[in-house]
């Protein structure tokens, strides 16, 4: 049996942790170019004929769909990723995400062609979702599954700077055109080009990919002949807790990174009458305090246990719900920047060993599925409607009822950590 406490024999130090960097910056840079253009672009081109208010929630519908495929790619890519390996399976899962997102880039508009164009837009979105599904859970054991003892933490932490990372490109490459192009070139073509431009990215990923080799987990998996035949049905038998769980404990993340870049970019552009620029310069902004905020976390994770600071974490983010109305009614800038700088500090502190915790819920035999589904689920739960609730709840019973709705998923988040008698899974 080869010795697990010996990371990464046949892939260098550099080689992991890139390759489990690369891809998850490309998959949320392919995500979040959409979520951008979900606020900023298909209301007009896609959903025409509506009040502002209207096409702007229908275009949102279609930024949801992405959260329901991702269950399905965890149940597909993470059967493949438990039987025939992590490598072959995070090259696919790429290359889904890669081709659906520059498909996207291409689609003709509702002018050109009328419904279709949406439903077109929906299809692309579902592959964005099913790529990104498959995608994650991989990228997080490719890095864990190659970590040295009392390191885990700190390796599971750089699949999930992908996150920041990819936010940061795709901000800044939406900020980039605001400031060269006009309007009409922008709605015209320049929403086009981080779309088809993501191809670049995705090979360098592909390429990356094809030189890593298998982690030290998975061979022994193979080698102690301790595969299962159907990894979902497994999980749903013998660790459905750690599954539902692991779901409720990871909501708070995804509502709280949800509220403060879909729904606060919505917001600030339609009601507090930022402009496009600005808002997006206080994003880009605030993702420093979410890149300082995983590693930080990562280290006290493998201080004090993962759970213990998730729960401190949650606990933080339950208070911070209440200053909704202190920070957001305010109109300063100076205010609302403190408060997406906070939130979005929040969110890395609670991203960081997240990945981590919900690895380690399960065996190796059964962890990309596992992983992959609690993850994705949660995401059903905490982010896919989120920015539909905020601007739902905001417009009919004002900004203060958007903080009570993260005060209690943070809530909820707690009390499934506490839930959790989890023994750490053999690695």
């Amino acid at each position: 049996m080869k010795n697990n406490s010996n990371p990464a024999k046949a892939n260098s130090l550099g080689h992991v942790l890139f390759g489990s960097l690369i891809g998850t910056t490309i998959e949320f840079f392919d995500f979040y170019i959409y979520a951008n253009a979900a606020v900023l672009v298909f209301p007009q081109l896609f959903f025409p004929g509506s009040d502002p208010t209207t096409s702007t929630i229908e275009s949102l519908a279609t930024f949801s769909i992405a959260f329901f495929a991702r269950p399905i790619g965890s149940a597909v890519f993470g059967h493949f990723g438990d039987k025939i390996g992590r490598k072959a399976t995070l090259v696919a899962a790429l290359l889904t995400m890669g081709i659906s997102t520059v498909c996207i880039g291409l689609l003709p508009t509702y002018q050109s062609i009328g419904i279709v164009a949406p439903l077109l837009l929906m299809l692309c979105r579902f592959g964005q979702g099913l790529g990104l599904g498959g995608e994650w859970g991989g990228a997080v054991l490719l890095a864990i599954e190659n970590a040295p003892p009392g390191k885990r933490a700190w390796y599971g932490m750089f699949p999930q700077l992908g996150a920041p990372i990819g936010l940061l490109l795709s901000g800044g490459t939406f900020l980039l055109l605001s400031d060269l192009l006009t309007e009409e070139q922008f709605f015209d073509y320049g929403w086009r080009i981080p779309f088809i431009a993501s191809s670049l990215l995705v090979v360098v990923g592909f390429y990356i990919r094809l030189k890593i080799t298998e982690t030290p987990s998975f061979e022994n998996a193979l080698e102690t002949k301790k595969q299962v035949e159907i990894p979902i049905l497994t999980i749903l038998k013998s660790y459905k807790w750690e599954l539902i769980f692991g779901t409720f404990a990871a909501v708070a993340t995804f509502v709280t990174f949800y509220l403060m870049t879909v729904f606060s970019l919505s917001w600030a552009t339609s009601d507090l009458g930022f402009s496009r620029r600005d808002f997006l310069i206080i994003q880009l902004f605030s993702i420093l305090f979410f890149v300082v905020g995983i590693p930080v976390s990562a280290v006290l994770a493998d201080k004090f246990g993962r759970k213990r600071i998730l729960v401190f974490i949650s606990t933080l983010i339950m208070f911070f719900g209440f200053t909704f109305s202190f920070f957001m009614e305010s109109g300063s800038i100076p205010m609302i920047t403190t408060f997406v700088c906070i939130g979005m500090g929040l969110m890395g502190l609670t991203y960081g060993p997240l990945g981590t915790f919900l690895s380690e819920l399960f065996p190796t035999e059964v962890r990309y599925s596992g992983a992959s589904l609690t993850f994705n689920l949660a995401g059903i739960l905490g982010a896919s409607f989120a920015p539909l609730i905020a601007i739902w709840l905001a417009k009919n019973y004002g900004i203060g009822y958007v903080g009570l709705y993260l005060s209690i998923a943070a809530l909820i988040s707690v009390l499934a950590l506490l839930m959790i008698r989890k023994k750490e899974e053999q690695f």
